[in-house]
């Protein structure tokens, strides 16, 4: 049984599932999806609830964030990380935010005011842990409009930190790293059957992953020509190279990151390949 992330990551983990080898299909307003493969089975769910669902056994693995594990306080096993987003592979981060005119300069300054945040758990022992008399409340949403009005500062999430500065926001503290992971219920972890199904899940996920904004590439290429082409391709071990039947002719692959293609393809038209194939990967495996 495996928990999925209901909202802002549905669509980017039904991506990176398809990508990973499984086809996993919902209807508009169910929590239930059909997913290509008899041994799995799941649901959707708020990203915040997943790791309660794991570690209470009702899901034997799911996909969700470190903050909300650490939030929940949840007691499951870290199976890898998943970085990736609804818009990018970068990490996010929790934030102490404040409004750029605000006299607060340390987390100190804001003893006896107000913090909002959706992380209550985790923002209250921030503060407690340093033994600030900070005052939090749970936000609905939209918490970044909330200062100067209603609070003094908030705790939110961001990527890049455009939104915070377009509504005129300044970091004080970073709490929390946080990106997708993939746990596992502790009980399910320990039956070998249901293990070695969670370890497959992830490293077909992680391969999806590492094959992201990459490609293959493939040309035909006089034999005394391959060192001055290995010289300007990159690859893991070394390029695959292969005799063709013209005598002194090789077939030669590699994977290369797909915004250098544009660079390396004249490059290589240059150094005599033939017939290069730029091609889309679904997954890198080591």
């Amino acid at each position: 049984m495996l928990g999925l992330p209901k909202g802002s990551l549905e669509e980017s983990t039904k991506t990176l599932f398809a990508k990973a080898g499984w086809k996993i299909t919902t209807s508009s307003r169910s929590y239930r999806p059909s997913i290509d493969d008899s041994e799995l089975d799941g649901r959707f769910v708020r990203a915040q609830e997943v790791s309660r669902y794991v570690e209470h056994g009702f899901f034997d693995c799911g996909l969700t964030g470190y903050d909300w594990v650490q939030e929940n306080e949840s007691d499951v096993v870290e199976v890898c990380d998943l970085i990736y987003s609804r818009a990018s592979t970068l990490k996010s981060r929790w934030v102490l935010c404040v409004p750029e005119a605000s006299d607060v300069q340390k987390p100190e300054d804001l003893a006896g005011k107000r913090v909002a945040t959706e992380l209550m758990g985790t923002v209250k022992r921030y503060f407690a842990e340093r033994g600030i008399d900070a005052k939090v409340e749970f936000s609905w949403g939209a918490t970044e409009v909330k200062v100067p009005d209603l609070v003094d500062a908030i705790v939110d999430i961001t990527e890049t930190g455009s939104s915070l500065r377009a509504n005129n926001l300044r970091i004080v503290d970073t709490l929390l790293e946080t990106n997708t992971k993939l746990i596992a219920n502790k009980a399910s972890w320990a039956n070998p059957a249901k293990r070695k199904k969670i370890e497959t899940i992830a490293m077909l996920l992680q391969g999806a992953l590492q094959a992201d904004n990459k490609v293959g590439l493939k040309m035909n290429l006089e034999r005394s020509r391959v060192d001055a082409v290995q010289a300007i391709l990159p690859a893991m071990r070394g390029l695959t190279v292969a005799p063709l039947t013209v005598a002194d002719w090789c077939a030669v692959e590699t994977v290369i990151p797909e915004s250098d293609a544009r660079e390396l393809i004249p490059k290589l038209i240059e150094l005599g390949a033939e017939g290069i194939v730029e091609y889309p990967l679904n997954k890198i495996v080591h």
